[in-house]
């Protein structure tokens, strides 16, 4: 701040010559200045910075009309700044809320200020609010020709008017709408539409969408499994599906096989009274209600080409391509591996300290645990830089030159990145990885959230060396998603806060009567496989009760049974 400085000279009594200065600040004018009254626009513009902070719905209404009154010009954010506070105090305001908000949204028009995704999202909500679901969603439709693109939220005002009148057809269309648009539904949307179907009667319909809630939600929330309780439980539920003598069996199994496990698709089964119960789960996948065994749900066969074709594509795009397309052609030729260590991870593994480098000696513990598991041996991806320095240390020559001699040893080309090749390898071979890393850059997020974290938890093996001894954490041995048994049972995840799963709560729901069919059908096709059933009695009791399930081996792939020597 500039200031202004006047000099006086006088002498004192004593003779002695005294100087004093006088201050004059340029803040004193502009304290006369704030003196001055404010006008309409700059009070308008104090009082909205104030309103716009408490949400304080009355005093924005006196706001907005004193603005309107002044001829004070409101831009785009001022009014959805109202429009959003009325569409908020829509419980505690009701109709006044409402018709506010229709009259301000009518002076945006009038003004000729184009709305954008926020306003008709409010404008939505106030519509909603007054059971206008048609109003609503024409609302959502009518954001094209100010070209914005409306988001979830903007059509969930719409499509939750249309259950809470249990106009379904008109609730298919929304949501028809919201995925043209590119959308993904979410728990509330899925479970609103889950409700109305059951509601209305439509089985076919909460069959589809207990598969959404399947494959997008994974644990439901309680008001979600709430919804599922009622439909199983109600009348409408009972009456849905057939026995199994209506069903091909072998053709469920061989589709549960194709999906990855946990889930057919093809339709109810079984007929009569649910079974509803909350239980647990035990640490080998039991359900603790009906002892039916879990399954670990793997991608399904064709979405598993789908996400290795993506790895590729993105790989080939930040790699050199001849690079990965060698890598590629060696991997068509060498196909057998069941598991693909990440070497670089595990040997630099706490390796932060002074005389720190690469231990060679915590990498050859995995590769013979992996080894041991299955009497394969791993696939260790290194770079080819990193392979050359150990091998030039006499210490590490042995054990290196008896990898690569074997083939089990693959290094990447100098200036690559290593991780989209282990990743693609255990991706295509449909195998385990062994690796702490995460996978969390932005670049692996481009693999998107309905493959990567699903392929992670069910092929990701983390290690750790405590006290020096490598201890492996193989993924679980059931998923924790939403399952549908090749007899008709289904069992579902209720979101919790527990980190100990043993204490989650899951939805069984069996039909006592088709469990009991399934069984004996069971028996009988395992009996007859054997040759040990004489005029309808099974004569060898010794039946495996966990022949229905489906047994995974380290490579997450089916263990196929083994072939007679003769053949």
């Amino acid at each position: 701040m500039l200031q202004q400085i006047r000099v006086f000279h006088f002498h004192h009594p004593c003779g002695i010559q005294v100087t004093t200065c006088s201050t004059t600040m340029k803040n004193q004018s502009k304290k006369r200045n704030d003196n001055k009254p404010q006008t309409p626009a700059s009070k308008f513009h104090s009082d909205f910075s104030t309103c716009s902070k408490e949400k304080d719905f009355t005093t924005s209404i006196t706001l907005f009309e004193s603005a309107v009154s002044q001829n004070i010009k409101l831009n785009l954010h001022h009014l959805n700044c109202f429009l959003y506070i009325c569409s908020n105090s829509i419980e505690s305001a009701g109709d006044t809320a409402i018709d506010k908000g229709f009259n301000i949204f009518y002076h945006m028009i009038s003004s000729k200020i184009n709305p954008n995704e926020a306003t008709i999202t409010a404008v939505s909500r106030l519509a909603a609010a007054k059971n206008d679901a048609d109003y609503s969603f024409e609302l959502v439709k009518s954001l094209i020709k100010y070209n914005e693109k409306p988001r979830l939220r903007t059509y969930d005002p719409a499509l939750f008017c249309y259950v809470k009148k249990l106009d379904a057809e008109m609730a298919y269309t929304v949501e028809k709408d919201i995925l043209s648009m590119g959308l993904c539904l979410e728990e509330p949307e899925i479970a609103a539409l889950l409700k109305v179907s059951a509601e209305v009667g439509n089985a076919q319909k909460v069959y589809e969408y207990m598969h959404k809630l399947r494959t997008g939600v994974r644990c439901v929330s309680e008001s979600t499994a709430e919804i599922v309780e009622n439909w199983f439980g109600g009348e409408m539920g009972r009456k849905v599906g057939g026995g199994l003598e209506d069903w091909d069996m072998g053709r469920v199994k061989d589709v549960i096989l194709k999906n990855g496990g946990g889930w057919h698709g093809l339709g109810w089964v079984g007929s009569g009274d649910w079974g509803v119960r909350r239980t647990t789960v035990d640490s080998g996948g039991g359900c603790c209600a009906c002892g039916e065994r879990l399954a670990c749900v793997d991608i399904g066969k064709e979405d598993m080409e789908k996400f290795a074709q993506s790895v590729v594509a993105l790989a080939v795009e930040r790699e050199k391509r001849s690079n990965f397309t060698r890598f590629q052609n060696w991997l068509d030729e060498h196909s057998d591996f069941e598991a693909i260590v990440d070497g670089a991870n595990i040997g630099l593994y706490q390796q932060n300290f002074a005389d720190g480098g690469f231990s060679v000696s915590q990498l050859e513990a995995v590769v013979m645990e992996m080894y041991k598991r299955s009497n394969k041996w791993p696939l260790v991806i290194l770079h080819e830089k990193r392979i050359n320095a150990l091998l030039a240390n006499p210490c590490n020559r042995g054990l290196l030159q008896e990898w690569i001699d074997n083939g089990i040893l693959y290094g990447t080309p100098v200036g690559s990145n290593d991780d989209w090749y282990w990743l693609y390898a255990s991706v295509k071979l449909n195998c385990m990885l062994v690796t702490n890393d995460e996978m969390r850059d932005h670049i692996f997020e481009l693999l998107g959230r309905s493959f990567f974290p699903r392929w992670k938890e069910r092929h990701q093996v983390h290690y750790t060396f405590p006290k020096g001894q490598l201890k492996l954490e193989m993924p679980p041995s059931y998923s924790i998603v939403i399952q549908e048994s090749e007899r008709g049972a289904w069992h579902a995840p209720v979101a919790g806060e527990n980190n100990d799963e043993s204490l989650r709560t899951w939805l069984c729901i069996t039909r006592p009567e088709i469990c009991k069919a399934s069984d004996e059908v069971s028996k009988s096709e395992e009996a007859r496989e054997s040759g040990k059933m004489i005029n309808g009695k099974i004569i060898n009791q010794s039946f495996n009760s966990s022949h229905n399930s489906e047994t995974i081996c380290l490579t997450g792939k089916r263990k196929e049974r083994s072939e007679s020597p003769t053949k």
